[in-house]
């Protein structure tokens, strides 16, 4: 049976790849909307990245990462969340695709492992639990590089909202200091060297800044949309405001000082949030020892009464 489905699963994907080699599929309608507006926006002002992915990449990996994101393209998956995620990181979209997909296929190699070993050991089992078993730790392969990137990208995250915070205080002191928007901006993440990983925030929002004159925005608008592609609202906001006050040197760093301390307080109360959750949790296992403890001192009176 497992031999059958084996069979017939290799069949049935060979007669795929040999249809849609030579009928290859016809661009949807969302990819050809999505080029249409591309288009009519410009290719090189709105859809260029600020922020590069520091992730080396085999021309291997990138062929077949390539091919996956216009898969992606031409069925509209745009995966915004997972995007931002990954630019946060420093990671490609493409190396994360041809991952996924190489860790799946390792995955499937668990069968002929699994089969050789039962055939070893001369035991006589169905090559169903092995097929099964193959098929199983392959899709946990293809899910593995979510739940990693959502637990980097989520420690990241919260430490780019306090660099931000940082960064808020020290554009209204440049301000304070006679400066402009602009200057102030520049000056504000000229702090640090980068290479640190206290420092790393302010260097992504430095090449940010430095990417908006190649691409012909105002730096501010450049925040914002460094938002939009790490997915961190506090530089939406940033942005809103320094493009409403811009002009007013007073309003904006009031209105920077409020935001800083305004995060600040928030950070203090998540801070606060995590320390009460560990106490109750330390709290939970002490309960537990002492649980413990108890049935192991009463343990051997219990048998004996119950022996008597």
């Amino acid at each position: 049976m497992a031999e059958t489905v084996l069979a017939g699963a290799v069949l049935g994907f060979g007669l795929f790849l040999l249809v849609r080699a030579l009928f290859p599929a016809r661009p949807g309608l969302v990819s050809r909307l999505l080029a249409i507006d591309s288009a009519r926006e410009g290719d090189d002002a709105f859809r260029l990245q600020l922020i590069s992915p520091d992730e080396e990449v085999s021309a291997f990996r990138r062929n077949l990462g390539v091919r996956l994101a216009q898969f992606y393209a031409s069925r509209g998956w745009e995966v915004r969340s997972t995007r931002a995620d990954l630019t946060l990181l420093g990671r490609s979209f493409e190396g994360y695709l041809a991952t996924k997909v190489l860790l799946a296929v390792s995955g499937l190699l668990a069968f002929p492992i699994l089969a050789g070993w039962l055939a070893l050991m001369a035991w006589d089992v169905s090559l169903q639990v092995p097929l099964w078993a193959a098929l199983i730790v392959a899709l946990i392969f293809f899910f593995l590089p979510d739940l990693q990137i959502r637990r980097d990208a989520a420690a990241r995250r919260r430490d780019f909202r306090h660099a931000v915070g940082a960064f808020l205080d020290l554009v209204a002191m440049n301000l304070a200091g006679g400066r402009g928007v602009p200057e102030a901006l520049l000056m504000a993440v000229s702090v640090g060297d980068g290479g640190s990983s206290s420092n790393w925030a302010m260097a992504r929002i430095r090449e940010a800044l430095a990417n908006a004159r190649i691409v012909g925005i105002t730096p501010w608008q450049a925040l914002g949309r460094l938002g939009d592609e790490i997915n961190v609202d506090e530089l939406r906001d940033l942005s809103a405001a320094l493009g409403l006050v811009a002009d007013d040197g007073a309003k904006v760093r009031a209105s920077l000082t409020a935001r800083a301390a305004t995060m600040r307080r928030r950070e203090l109360a998540e801070v606060e949030g995590q320390a009460g959750e560990r106490s109750q949790s330390m709290l939970v296992a002490q309960l537990l020892l002492c649980a413990g403890f108890v049935i192991f001192l009463s343990y051997p009176a219990a048998m004996k009464m119950l022996g008597s």
